[in-house]
């Protein structure tokens, strides 16, 4: 049965929605929420600036939309690593092993370190909130202690900085089979 208008237009919304995300994307990562502009995402995705509106009602959820993308995929990425561990140790370097693939995309990783940088309170909180549940779900789906999860989040920031920075020495000491 073919599909009707409704599906049609809706699957039509979905794959904009998804090109849109993809170049906001690339734009918060390269210049950041404040200096990305609208109009440079819609010229990015190939739509008109006015469409951009018509799928988020604003650069804020926009924003929000990117960094929801980017930490979904670490949380999808993490609960997966750790199917099957044998233990705290075991899921946390699985999680660890799977992070190094992930940083490795500039986008997702400066998406990420420019999301923490922002200023504008409601998208801080939303931030916050999100960061949090990754946290929460590293150490329920592990089994880790809370310093054993403090110890696996500062070694991924740490990462995040390093590869931001391009600092392949530090990245060598850190991921020695990485590299």
């Amino acid at each position: 049965m073919p599909p009707t208008a409704t599906a049609s237009s809706r699957h039509s919304a979905d794959e904009r929605r998804d090109q849109v995300l993809d170049a906001a994307l690339e734009e918060f990562a390269e210049r950041g929420y404040h200096a990305a502009s609208t109009a440079a995402i819609a010229k990015r995705a190939g739509i008109s600036q006015p469409y951009i509106y018509a799928l988020f009602p604003n650069k804020q959820a926009l924003f929000v939309a990117a960094y929801d993308r980017t930490t979904g995929l670490i949380r999808e990425t993490f609960m997966a690593a750790a199917r099957g561990a044998t233990g705290p140790d075991d899921a946390l370097a699985r999680m660890g092993e799977t992070y190094a693939d992930l940083i490795a995309d500039r986008r997702l990783l400066m998406c990420q370190m420019q999301s923490f940088a922002v200023g504008d309170p409601e998208i801080r909180a939303h931030v916050a909130r999100r960061f949090n549940e990754l946290v929460q779900d590293v150490r329920r789906t592990s089994g880790a202690t809370p310093g054993q999860v403090s110890e696996f989040l500062s070694h991924g920031m740490l990462c995040n900085v390093a590869t931001a920075l391009d600092l392949p020495e530090l990245l060598e000491a850190l991921w020695p089979d990485k590299t």
